[in-house]
């Protein structure tokens, strides 16, 4: 009965250690049902969308790992490791009721809990960009008629005015809601809340809502610290629980 067994072990032998896991591909979770859907031939063959045929046998296969595991057999397309991380992905908004004198007491020093860490930098504003360009309609005469009327812009006069844009990087991570809650506390003039939980105050002196950049000291938590924070999908508050990160008037 043992020589009965002898092709079967050595296929999977074989399966298992001809199977090298491509990029994106996990092979501690993976490994196993991709080798038995290989070995049973479920999803050898080459995928062609517009005419596959073993698609929904490959997908039958590997059941409810499908979408963990269907890069490992190049059924679906491999993760995109170049696209922009969550420290680059952010959310704004203006406030319409801004307190600048408060946000400039706020920020001109550092703050003596450490709950958030302000940078004041210059930024060059070219007001010629938003003002009114006139037409003049210029009548040319020639040989004493009148001639058609051509159009001649005026020439922008650009003048550059420099102008200290001041924000505040909140330490440690927290939701968007308690984000612009805590920048409007400080009288922030508009924020800007990163996807990794970064909360980024903005001055009224700003454009383009300050820093396109993710910069808080404590934040983003390592994805061990996120897991056992965050219990569900519907709770998005990184810091609800710690008291220093709620600013106070």
């Amino acid at each position: 009965m043992l020589y009965l067994w002898t092709p079967i072990v050595v296929a999977l032998f074989l399966i298992s250690t001809s199977f090298t896991p491509v990029e994106g591909c996990n092979e501690a979770v993976c490994g196993s049902v991709v080798s038995k859907c290989l070995l049973t031939k479920a999803c050898n063959c080459d995928f062609n969308f517009d005419n596959c045929t073993c698609c929904k046998d490959c997908l039958n296969c590997l059941g409810y790992l499908y979408n963990d595991c269907c890069s490992c057999v190049d059924m679906c397309p491999k993760p995109n490791s170049t696209s922009s991380p969550l420290s680059k992905k952010s959310h704004v908004e203006d406030f319409q009721e801004t307190v600048p004198g408060l946000f400039s007491a706020l920020t001109e020093a550092p703050d003596s809990y450490s709950r958030w860490n302000s940078t004041t930098f210059p930024i060059d504003i070219d007001i010629s960009q938003y003002a009114n360009k006139k037409e003049v309609k210029l009548l040319m005469q020639q040989n004493n008629n009148n001639a058609e009327q051509q159009v001649i812009p005026e020439k922008p006069n650009p003048n550059i005015y420099t102008v200290n844009c001041t924000v505040a990087f909140w330490s440690q991570c927290m939701s968007w809601t308690k984000c612009k809650s805590s920048c409007q506390s400080m009288g922030a003039s508009s924020y800007r809340w990163f996807h990794d939980g970064c909360c980024e105050c903005v001055g009224d002196r700003c454009i383009n809502y300050g820093i396109n950049e993710s910069r808080c000291g404590g934040c983003p938590i390592d994805d061990l610290t996120q897991e056992n924070t965050i219990d569900d999908d519907d709770e998005l508050d990184y810091g609800e629980n710690d008291e220093d990160d709620e600013f106070n008037d």
